[in-house]
């Protein structure tokens, strides 16, 4: 099957919720909930899930959405003032908009269980960032029959340049099977091929990992980078941005570690990223070297953890991992 309608029907969802997501960044998203995990969700959250889904059930009405938020907070009367701040923004990208309207969009994406095809959606990963002004993502994939098949990965905040530098701003796509590219926000047309780095040497790779500990283990992956003779400091950001700067072959390796602490990972922390570092080369499994599976609902049930390389070097990082591990 030809998924290109799909795709581009999920970039350029994805682009207008960047433009949200920009204009509420630049406020510094004065406006702030608690959600009960106490992870900060700003008025850019909601209103970008509105967009995305208002464009998916308009053009697939019949195709489930998987997506973080719903709009339960946003209808409690003391929170009336975060909602009117969620409308002005949506109404900046889709003036007709209204409250009722904003409200269903974002609990269309309510979806909980397993189907053959449907979306998985964060319309803000790395909610932290965000509000401190670094990196976040919008992630948007399609899966169908227990397959990442579509994924759109916004990255309003990561250069794009081979520096690092200069350039900001891409949707980092792709279909399954046919490769791995880069569309910049603000050049609508334009798509740049993207391949992970070719480096097999496991001393000489380099690792992404979140910002903060909490997020995943920074002594685990430090031990891991001792084993693999690993000397460069890690490149610490937020978010599946991590994934963008793996799949454009600026490090090598990512490794979320969080097994320790029994949690289970969402699917959409990681659908349109695990995808997109695939099409580009690279191999993404758990600490087991298991694939992903995401025949499981909202959640990667039998999964613990995330490893995600260049592919020339999984198997080290597997090795060393496993070493890490089984010592603790």
């Amino acid at each position: 099957m030809n998924y290109q309608r799909e795709l581009q029907i999920a970039i350029d969802a994805v682009r207008r919720a960047a433009v949200l997501c920009a204009a509420v960044q630049s406020e510094l998203a004065s406006a702030t909930l608690e959600k009960r995990d106490r992870s900060p969700v700003t008025v850019a959250d909601f209103g970008s899930q509105a967009l995305i889904c208002r464009t998916l059930r308009e053009r697939f009405p019949r195709d489930p959405i998987m997506a973080e938020e719903d709009s339960s907070v946003l209808r409690l009367a003391e929170n009336e003032r975060v909602l009117g701040k969620v409308l002005s923004e949506v109404r900046r990208v889709a003036p007709d908009s209204g409250f009722g309207e904003i409200l269903q969009w974002i609990d269309s994406g309510n979806a909980t269980g397993y189907s053959d095809r449907f979306w998985t959606l964060d319309p803000i990963d790395g909610t932290k960032g965000f509000l401190r002004g670094d990196q976040y993502a919008i992630a948007l994939a399609l899966i169908v029959d227990g397959d990442v098949t579509v994924a759109a990965l916004g990255c309003p905040g990561l250069s794009y340049s081979p520096k690092g530098d200069g350039d900001k701003g891409g949707i980092y796509a792709a279909i399954r099977g046919e490769g791995a590219f880069l569309v910049p926000q603000e050049r609508d047309g334009e798509r740049f091929p993207i391949q992970v780095s070719r480096e097999a040497d496991p001393s000489r790779a380099r690792f992404c990992e979140s910002v903060e500990s909490a997020h995943s283990s920074h002594k685990d992956a430090a031990l891991v980078a001792n084993l693999l003779g690993i000397s460069r400091a890690p490149l610490r950001l937020d978010s599946q941005a991590k994934y963008a700067v793996v799949a454009s072959g600026k490090a090598e390796i990512y490794l979320r570690l969080t097994g320790h602490s029994g949690y289970i990972e969402n699917i959409w922390d990681h659908a349109a990223g695990a995808l997109v570092i695939e099409e580009a080369g690279g191999r993404v499994t758990d600490v087991n070297g298991s694939p992903l599976d995401f025949r499981q609902g909202s959640r990667l049930e039998r999964n613990v953890g995330i490893v995600a390389t260049n592919g020339h070097v999984h198997q080290d990082v597997l090795t060393a991992l496993e070493k890490v591990l089984v010592s603790e």
